[in-house]
């Protein structure tokens, strides 16, 4: 089959981007701010100057960032706005010898793009177009389109949906390389099973910049480098400029019917636990049950496979904090109501105290930024995913550190979250894409934040480091793949999982991300990055 380079892809029929979300209004959509830019410039296809320091703009660029822990200082930004732009700041850099990295939304947890050794950053967040590409029958979304705008636009436009994050400001760019999984992936999958094709720069052995598309037809040119993105991570092959979306049994060419639809509502949920309802015991059987229902329910054919929930659990002693299941169900199911409540009954019985329960009906694109938010404080993120629920001791290990302590100097600004999984998300094999851990029930995310005006966050990342080794004590102080545990999620990278004093267990970390799928794509890195110029401190390393 003949090569479809960038520039003889069929031209999307174009749809503007709409200004704000129905939930939070402009200001809470847009994040940070976009810049002011040689607009003429842009349109004649001109790359636009680099942005070093000194430039007002510099400034606003380095801090882009949703984790404050980290601020970059690299010798100039590109801010661009065609895949032109992106060969030519790829060129540019590697004719120049300055290691590159690449933001869309920002939302990278670790100093991947903010790192010291990073010299070049190419910001994506002009491009984020969303639009119908008649010619490829799927939807065209540019990479600095926010995970809001692209919701918004596929609902309004044609009444359909991709299974992706809740938090509305991410950036898809990042966001898909990893997987992507959210509100809706317990009935449709995770991002990238609907994944048809994808547009990436990438830098040849002699160190020219080209743009390539690649595509889930598995008879096709770059199938390898599609494969690669679907969950093999950012940062590791080259520069995304486009995402085409597609379900991989749609068929016939009307828009409507070639991704999932979108719910026209949800009926929300929360039910709240406080620490001075939840002793030693109840804890524990709160845990357990939770696990326990997510085992029993996580099948692709579920009557549950339209809930999304989030299980938190907070360590401060705040009104209304403890221990907080909240989460999502498509109203339009029946007995939508009754299975909340079973839900939550379930999760709830043996336990001491009865939680108090709102069940706010949503709309489809208010309830994506109604169950969680991002912290623009320093952080510092551990991930890992279940198979079974926490052994007895796990849960113990929890309480131990989560619980907060009667001294208010001890007390940390932590968290755990237990995400909803399984599902959909289990009807793909775990080496038909690079997302390898396919069978398990729930994400565990480990978090800290702290105040960088009054710590210095020693304190915090210890405290999640100590409660990670704890919960994972039997394994190395890591989640190694077995009966409970099945590594990490390369979307909320761990640095740690490198550092041999953080993981004792004997096992890599890309075992921990990948599984068996690390070789693969490590053959794939030799093959489109030879040179190895998209490099992190978790990146994919080029098979010799």
């Amino acid at each position: 089959m003949t090569e479809r380079r960038s520039d003889a892809a069929p031209a999307p029929t174009r749809r503007r981007v709409l200004a704000a979300t129905a939930a939070g209004g402009a200001a809470a959509l847009a994040g940070p701010a976009l810049l002011p830019v040689d607009t003429a410039a842009a349109a004649a296809g001109a790359p636009t100057d680099p942005i070093r320091p000194g430039d007002p703009r510099y400034l606003s660029l380095t801090q882009r960032g949703c984790n404050g822990r980290f601020i970059g200082k690299p010798d100039y930004y590109r801010v661009v706005h065609s895949t032109a732009e992106v060969v030519d700041a790829v060129q540019r850099a590697v004719r120049e010898g300055r290691r590159i990295a690449v933001r869309s939304g920002g939302h990278c947890f670790e100093d991947f793009v903010d790192h010291p050794d990073i010299k070049a950053v190419i910001d994506m967040s002009p491009m984020r177009e969303i639009s119908y590409d008649a010619g490829r029958r799927a939807f065209c979304v540019e990479p600095g389109a926010q995970l809001a705008e692209v919701y918004r636009e596929l609902f309004i436009g044609w009444g359909v949906t991709v299974p992706a994050g809740a938090t509305a400001e991410v950036g898809i760019g990042g966001h898909v390389v990893g997987g992507g999984y959210g509100v809706m992936s317990r009935r449709d999958g995770v991002s990238v099973d609907h994944l048809h094709a994808l547009e990436v720069v990438v830098v040849d052995e002699d160190g020219t910049a080209r743009a390539v598309i690649a595509e889930r037809d598995p008879d096709t040119p770059h199938h390898d480098l599609w494969w690669a993105h679907t969950g093999g991570g950012g940062g590791n092959f080259g520069v995304v400029t486009r995402y085409w979306f597609r379900s991989p049994d749609a068929k016939g060419d009307d828009p409507t019917k070639l991704l999932p639809p979108a719910p026209a509502s949800f009926l929300a949920f929360r039910a709240g636990w406080t620490w001075k309802d939840l002793d030693a015991r109840d804890f524990r059987t709160l845990m357990r049950n939770h696990g326990q229902w997510c085992e029993r329910n996580s099948d692709p054919g579920t009557p549950y496979a339209n809930l999304f929930s989030v299980l938190m659990v907070n360590t401060t002693q705040a009104a209304g904090s403890g221990a907080v299941l909240a989460g999502v169900i498509d109203a339009a199911v029946p007995g939508a109501r009754r299975l909340v409540d079973d839900y939550i009954a379930a999760v709830g019985r043996g336990v001491g105290a009865q939680p108090a329960i709102r069940r706010p009906p949503l709309s489809w694109l208010n309830a994506l930024t109604s169950i969680t938010d991002t912290r623009s404080s320093p952080f510092k993120v551990k991930s890992a995913y279940l198979r079974k629920t926490f052994t007895d001791r796990q849960i113990d290990v929890l309480h131990e550190h989560l619980r907060p302590s009667d001294d208010p100097a001890e007390r940390i600004s932590g968290t755990l979250w237990l995400v909803a999984y399984g599902g959909a998300a289990r009807k793909v094999a775990p080496d038909a894409t690079a997302v390898a851990q396919r069978d398990s029930i729930l994400k565990a995310v480990y978090m800290a934040g702290w105040d960088a005006e009054t710590q210095d966050g020693t304190r915090e990342t210890e405290w999640v480091r100590s409660l990670y080794r704890g919960v994972y004590a039997d394994s190395g102080g890591v989640p190694v793949p077995g009966a409970v545990s099945d590594g990490a999620f390369i979307n909320y990278p761990d640095a740690d999982l490198a550092d041999p004093e953080q993981n004792t267990s004997g096992v890599p970390w890309y075992t921990l991300y990948y599984k068996d799928n690390y070789p693969r794509l490590q053959r794939v890195k030799a093959k489109y990055d030879p040179r190895d110029e998209f490099r992190h401190r978790l990146s994919i390393r080029p098979a010799r």
